[in-house]
């Protein structure tokens, strides 16, 4: 029985780990020029915004997704239409999952912390490369 309880403390411990790390990652995450709101869209038109880290490469726009909002992830997957806001100003943008070598690209350029790695049982990450809308017609 103690063996039992054990295991629920240790995994109740962990999933709080999980989650802290998953809500400081925006903040720990390299390479990082601060935090943006993205609006994402379900099949309702309801909005949902997520505060994450606006990682940037050559003048593009990434967001890395982690182990603990695959849901989130996989709503933009079906609606990849999405509103960015940072800094005041809100745009358009199209997600597009990166996958293959944009994607091992990507894990390289915006490596997590190995601590990070082991709380969360090492996850598949998903990538998104934000394209502008602006001016799209």
């Amino acid at each position: 029985m103690k063996t039992k309880k054990a295991i629920f403390f240790i995994f109740i411990g962990y999933l709080g780990l999980v989650i802290v790390f998953e809500t400081f990652l925006g903040i720990t995450q390299p390479r990082s020029t601060g935090t943006m709101i993205i609006t994402s869209f379900d099949a309702s038109g309801e909005a949902t915004k997520r505060v994450v880290s606006r990682l940037e490469r050559g003048g593009q726009i990434f967001v890395a997704v982690n182990h603990w909002p695959r849901a989130w992830a996989r709503r933009i997957q079906l609606n990849p239409n999405v509103q960015i806001t940072y800094g005041e100003i809100t745009r358009n943008y199209n997600a597009v999952v990166l996958k293959g070598e944009d994607h091992l690209q990507a894990s390289s350029d915006f490596a997590v912390p190995f601590l990070f790695r082991i709380l969360t049982g090492f996850p598949p990450r998903y990538f998104f490369r934000f394209e502008s809308l602006e001016g799209v017609t």
